[in-house]
């Protein structure tokens, strides 16, 4: 079973990860969406929030941005990191998560690696 994170501010995907109101955590089984539950961090530091996600069993995350800092956080937890996402609706994105159709914004891609475009 995968458990997919999404971090949410107003119903929509954060623009930046680790300053949000809460995330939605789906819980995927063989690529059926099964269900999905609100988690709240109870870490207020955003170098912690990998390790609090993957306490909760999240095997990946979908985000738009994020610090390139915590990428090694999360690579080192074994925790799929899907970034440069575009803004939306969680349940939008999780269903083009499941399509195999979910893509990443180049140009937020090479903020975070810092290389041009």
């Amino acid at each position: 079973m995968k458990k997919v994170a999404i971090p949410v501010t107003n119903d929509q995907l954060s623009e930046f990860f680790g300053t949000c109101n809460h995330y939605k955590v789906f819980e995927i089984e063989k690529k059926v969406l099964r269900s999905y539950v609100l988690e709240i961090p109870t870490e207020t530091d955003i170098m912690e929030l990998p390790g609090w996600l993957k306490e909760k069993g999240v095997t990946d995350v979908i985000t738009f941005r994020v610090n390139r800092k915590i990428i090694s956080l999360f690579a080192s937890r074994k925790v799929n990191l899907f970034v440069g996402v575009p803004l939306g609706n969680p349940k939008h994105l999780i269903d083009k998560y499941l399509e195999g159709r979910l893509e990443s914004d180049k140009r937020i891609i090479a903020e975070i690696t810092q290389t041009e475009y």
